[in-house]
């Protein structure tokens, strides 16, 4: 009996389009991990480079709080920093950022505030944004801030895995900006900074993927 050649060769087709896909898998894998790898490799790089020069006003980037109420390392870092450009003239005022989360007692603004007025800065020199949420709004409401004040520049202190994408924020809203990043060892606790690539990482592609889709303002916790 005469073999039917489309019965003959229909498996030899099947393994190779087996073999097929799992090379486009396989490709496209490891281009995943080759463009993570390189997009926080950026990031780290960003957090290195310090351009902090004379501006209208520092801006302190909000962390978060201790239960009760208390100034975390890493918002009583950013402050101190921002506090130490203050007393060298880099700007006469600081906007201290962050709002008040649920089930906490005061705003992250008012911790920065105390930080800076316990380090010799007059109440006159500071300037509250307690409304944010995110790093976003942080963008938005301290524009609108510098913006009724006639400032353009402002001189951003942040942990350095978060000034990619806050720069990128804040040009955004027509600031002028300049990086003082608290550098990556002075972060008490080097395991958590694979963690923060990570967050931003994904915090920087939501960012993208909201512009794209048009969308408006949004919170995500921590972003």
């Amino acid at each position: 009996m005469k073999e039917n050649p489309r019965m003959t060769d229909l498996p030899h087709h099947k393994t190779r389009g087996r073999k097929i896909l799992k090379r486009i898998i396989l490709f496209c894998l490891l281009a995943a991990i080759l463009y993570f790898a390189a997009f926080t490799t950026a990031i780290h790089i960003a957090g290195t480079r310090d351009n902090t020069r004379p501006a209208d006003v520092i801006i302190v980037l909000g962390a978060g709080l201790r239960r009760d109420g208390g100034p975390g390392w890493a918002l009583t870092r950013r402050s101190s920093q921002a506090a130490d450009l203050w007393r060298l003239g880099i700007a006469p005022s600081v906007i201290c950022t962050g709002g008040q989360a649920e089930s906490f007692p005061r705003s992250e603004a008012d911790a920065c505030r105390e930080i800076l007025r316990n380090q010799g800065l007059p109440q006159s020199a500071i300037l509250l944004e307690d409304k944010s949420r995110s790093t976003e709004e942080n963008a938005l409401f301290s524009s609108q801030l510098m913006a009724e004040r006639g400032w353009t520049s402002a001189v951003l202190v942040s942990d350095s895995y978060h000034m990619l994408r806050a720069g990128w924020l804040f040009t955004q809203h027509d600031v002028e900006t300049y990086a003082s990043p608290v550098p990556a060892n002075r972060i008490h606790h080097p395991h958590s900074y694979p963690h923060s690539l990570l967050r931003e990482f994904l915090a920087f592609h939501w960012q993208v993927l909201k512009e794209a889709l048009n969308l408006p303002v949004t919170y995500l916790s921590g972003l």
